[in-house]
């Protein structure tokens, strides 16, 4: 449905000279864009409580926001608004598909599908963002201005707001349906409708260090891991019992790195981290609890489909042991079934093809059997 076109430079050449080094409009990036999802239908998530989803305008000359769910829209007027819908991937099928062509980058730094409603006038005004976006403008027209990395001075325009001062423009320009505008951490932005418009963005992001140790640390004590305690029988007696000493700091520093080389504790412990679902689930088990039998059936002619949202990895070297990562748990299972399971943590949708030398394998059938009926995935209609 979606196919990117990069008629400058390829994939490749586009990692070496703009991935988060600088920004670039990239004319038609989707040839014949239509979007994915109506106004209408966008309005109509953003009033469920489910979904986040924030709306933005001024009033009084002062930037103001709310959060959903909304109970209607009447009441802003025709100019000079904005509705945003965070993860419409976990929602919409249709929608989740503009991700497929950024695949090139890997998935555990996908954040979300974020996607925006503007009448006439409309913005979240000026921001710098801490992760790579890929605006794909739908419907309408937009006029957007970026500016350099460098030292920008932001402030609080509202206290959920945080926006830039004015920057001067190494990119001003009018996107139109199916532009796409690729922005990396750090360059300040700004997109105002000039019309009733749609856009989509694609956000890629990883993570601070200081919650990659909060999240290390919530797995060892989950986990019953890390307990170790320093020895030290060879101890020698001190002058200054108030000094932690070079030896000493260098047996606690050694408690530390022995944990962070123990391989298997932190590829647990990264796997079931990237896999956690950024937003909530809109969860999919099946009306009726599938047999094994009942799916090796199916297989032979439905695709498989993964719920939108839901993260799925494995390590090369461990999914060869029967190991991979889905929504923040480690799955075990048999390891000749090894290059199914990267089908399915690699492509959203697994035709039955792709799948025709594991129809008849138990281990595969019982797998899929508990991941269907938990609602990870679904067969396509």
């Amino acid at each position: 449905m979606f196919e990117l076109h990069l008629s400058e430079f390829t994939r490749e050449e586009f990692l070496r000279d703009y991935w988060q080094k600088k920004p670039v409009l990239i004319r038609q990036g989707f040839k014949n864009f239509v979007d994915p999802i109506s106004a209408d239908e966008l309005a109509g998530l953003a009033m469920e409580a489910e979904v986040e989803s924030r709306l933005v305008y001024k009033k009084d000359g002062q930037w103001q926001a709310q959060f959903g769910p909304f109970d209607g829209y009447d009441h802003l007027g025709e100019e000079d608004w904005s509705l945003v819908v965070q993860a419409l991937d976990n929602w919409s099928e249709d929608a989740a598909k503009m991700i497929e062509p950024f695949r090139f980058i890997p998935h555990w730094r996908l954040d979300d599908l974020m996607t925006s409603f503007a009448t006439k006038g409309g913005s979240v005004g000026p921001h710098i963002d801490k992760y790579d976006v890929f605006i794909c403008q739908g419907s309408g027209t937009r006029r957007w201005r970026v500016g350099d990395s460098g030292d920008h001075q932001e402030f609080s325009a509202h206290e959920v707001l945080l926006h830039v001062k004015p920057f001067d423009a190494i990119i001003d320009a009018e996107v139109n349906a199916g532009d796409i505008l690729y922005i990396p951490p750090g360059f300040p932005h700004e997109g105002v409708s000039l019309n009733t418009s749609m856009s989509f963005s694609v956000g890629f992001r990883t993570t601070s260090t200081v919650n990659l140790f909060s999240g290390l640390a919530d797995h060892l004590i989950d986990n019953e891991l890390g307990e170790e305690l320093i020895e030290d029988p060879e101890r020698k007696a001190v002058e200054h019992s108030g000094e932690i000493n070079q030896d000493d700091y260098q047996l606690i520093k050694q408690q530390l790195t022995q944990l962070l080389d123990n391989d298997d504790v932190v590829k647990q412990f990264i796997g079931c981290y990237m896999a956690k679902a950024k937003h909530e689930l809109d969860l999919m088990p099946a009306d009726e609890p599938l047999t094994p039998a009942d799916i090796s059936e199916i297989l032979t002619t439905n695709s498989l489909m993964r719920l939108g949202g839901l993260r799925a990895f494995y390590f090369n070297d461990t999914v060869e042991q029967g190991i991979c990562y889905i929504d923040g748990n480690e799955y075990n299972f048999a390891a000749n079934i090894a290059p199914a399971i990267k089908l399915l943590c690699d492509n959203v949708e697994v035709q039955p093809k792709q799948l025709t030398k594991w129809h008849k394998n138990e281990a595969f059938s019982q797998f899929i059997c508990e991941q269907i009926n938990a609602g990870y995935w679904y067969f396509a209609e």
